[in-house]
């Protein structure tokens, strides 16, 4: 099980708390722990990725072991300690303005 961190926004939408579990397969990336949220939560397709391009939306984030994984290829395997759920998948909801 992948742990996974939702910005309080999508816990609020998916009417969750703030860590959520997800079975994913391996290779555990990016991409496929998403795929195994929206999954389990419908109603978050669509707003982490673009289903048409498989890219991340803009002002979403992705960060793994103290690193961010946003610019990183989606597909890339996630560290061993995200894939084995001691660490969780942190999606964080950018901030900007002025």
């Amino acid at each position: 099980m992948v742990k996974v961190q939702l910005p309080y926004h999508l816990q609020t939408l998916a009417r969750c708390g703030s860590e959520i579990e997800v079975d994913v397969q391996a290779p555990v990336s990016v991409l496929a722990t998403v795929r195994a949220v929206e999954k389990r939560y419908p109603m978050l397709q669509g707003t982490l990725i673009d289903h048409g391009s498989n890219q991340r939306r803009p002002k979403i984030r992705f960060f793994a072991c103290n690193e961010d994984w946003s610019l990183k290829p989606i597909e890339s395997a996630l560290p061993e300690t995200v894939s084995t759920g001691r660490e969780p998948l942190l999606i964080v909801g950018a901030i900007s303005g002025g």
